[in-house]
């Protein structure tokens, strides 16, 4: 019973090295043991002691050698070999470890990845590839297995920067009866198809790109703030101290035609105001005595519609536009002349001229 009591860790690394460790302390108290091994079977055993110890506080806690055929058999003894302690027949390919996986690639194509390795030489029947990644988003390790050595997943976002890892595994219980993985594979750092050396790297160009749009949407606002300073100084500099008209504007033909040759200017200028005046003409009124004498004649036979009063007073002064405001008034209206002015009498309306 003892024999069978004592609790062994079996490890055959990709069918290479065999490890076999156990817990010295707790179930060899105070005690040093000695281990020996075999690949031979029948009763032509030959044992073999072991190469390499394992040491747990300088007690022998394991036993590292070279894996040599498909059935092993351990015997653990005490310290000269006299006594067995321990011993145990196994199968050396139920317990294989497989090797991390070598010349991993990534393929990106849109959202999809697919990650590869190179195929073992032996066992690859019993292996599976499985991936594992995370974004900076992610709390916890996402997970997929395939077949070996090709495994693919969609739903990555361009925009995100993940973590990825992989690893070989050996089925359980067709191949192994320990549920042994490989070690993983260096983690690689990648975001929409480019390499990276770390997602920190990504935080910080986002960092970046966030710093430049700041000072970029500053310096806008700093322009909009002067921007706004100046025009309200300029309305208030031409409220405090109006501009000074600038003659070369108001006075354009003096500059442009005459080069600013004053003298030469006000003489065009003369010459061109004596010309205007011979040329308006103040239109003639003829007033006829004897016309007006025949409509007086006619008044008096007449209902009188229309008094004319005096117009000696604009005759004495000869205002011509008061006799040219006679001449053309129809004879529905009354005419008055009174202390130089003359007044338009239509119905209910005076107006003064």
């Amino acid at each position: 019973g003892r024999k069978d009591a004592i609790s062994t860790t079996i490890i055959n690394f990709n069918n290479e090295k065999m490890q076999i460790t156990w817990a010295a302390r707790e179930q060899f108290p105070s005690k040093n043991v000695s281990f020996s091994y075999t690949f031979a079977e029948g009763k032509n055993k030959v044992w073999k002691p072991c190469p390499t110890y394992l040491l747990d506080q300088d007690y022998n806690s394991g036993c590292l050698f070279k894996t040599e055929g498909p059935t092993l058999a351990i015997s653990i003894r005490n310290s000269n070999g006299s006594e067995e302690l321990f011993s145990k027949t196994l199968k050396s390919d139920f317990y294989i470890k497989p090797n991390r996986p070598e010349n991993v690639t990534f393929f990106w194509k849109a959202d999809t990845v697919t990650v590869s390795c190179n195929k073992p030489e032996r066992g690859v029947k019993c292996l599976t590839l499985e991936l594992q990644y995370k974004s900076k988003f992610d709390e916890d390790w996402q997970s997929r297995t395939s077949k070996c050595c090709s495994v693919g997943e969609q739903g990555f976002d361009p925009r995100k920067c993940y973590s990825f890892r992989v690893r070989l595994k050996r089925l359980v219980p067709y191949c192994n009866v320990v549920n042994y993985s490989s070690d993983w594979a260096a983690e690689t750092f990648w975001m929409n198809g480019t390499l990276l050396d770390s997602c920190d790297d990504d935080i910080k160009s986002h960092s970046n790109t966030v710093t430049v749009l700041s000072c970029l949407l500053a310096v806008l606002l700093v322009m909009l703030i002067l921007l706004i300073l100046l025009c309200k100084w300029q309305r208030l500099q031409k409220s405090v101290m109006p501009a000074i008209p600038d003659p070369k504007y108001i006075f354009a033909d003096l500059f442009n035609d005459h080069n600013g040759n004053f003298q030469e200017w006000i003489d065009e200028t003369d010459h061109a105001m004596v010309q205007t005046k011979l040329e308006y003409e103040e239109p003639e009124c003829i007033i006829e005595a004897e016309s007006q004498q025949e409509d007086e004649k006619n008044c008096d036979k007449q209902e009188p519609q229309e008094k004319i009063f005096s117009f000696s007073r604009a005759a004495e002064n000869n205002d011509p536009k008061a006799a040219e405001i006679a001449c053309l008034m129809p004879t529905s209206n009354t005419i008055a002349s009174f202390a130089g002015f003359q007044i338009l009498m239509n119905d209910d309306m005076y107006v003064m001229l």
